[in-house]
């Protein structure tokens, strides 16, 4: 099972506050979809921070982020 956070189309700290919330709910993996360079790197430093393993791909003009324990 892994948990979606669909943060597409919204500004930060908005995609940092879902991510940071679905990590604290302990099932992983969880993906994280943003569309701005920022919401990715600023997605990436937290969940670092948090002790969580990043692997970024980009699709299009999107990012998907995979955030594993």
């Amino acid at each position: 099972m892994s948990i979606t956070v669909d943060a597409r189309g919204l500004s930060c700290p908005q995609p940092v506050m879902m991510a940071q919330k679905a990590i604290s709910g302990g099932i992983f993996p969880v993906e994280v979809f943003v569309d701005t360079v920022t919401s990715r790197e600023n997605v990436r430093r937290m969940a670092e921070r948090l002790g969580c393993k990043v692997e970024v791909t980009q699709q299009g003009d999107e990012f998907r982020l995979v955030l594993t324990k």
